[in-house]
């Protein structure tokens, strides 16, 4: 099995934490099927809203959720 990889940002009320604030427009980046490729593709996103505080993108590991004991 891949190990997936989900790279999504958008609004947030705390920069430090992790409650998005609108929903329906969270920007989903992509599925990728090793980490080297999704953090790349996160720090473009990162790097290209960097000047809002507002705005955060982070890196899910899917595989860990769809696998929890591997």
């Amino acid at each position: 099995m891949s190990k997936l990889h989900l790279v999504f940002g958008g609004r947030v009320n705390d920069p430090q934490g992790l409650e998005f604030t609108d929903l329906p427009n969270v920007h989903i980046v992509g599925l990728f099927d090793n980490y080297a490729e999704a953090e790349d593709a996160w720090r473009a996103n990162a790097q290209r809203t960097v000047d809002d505080a507002e705005m955060k993108y982070v890196v899910v590991h899917l595989h860990r959720l769809l696998e929890p004991d591997a």
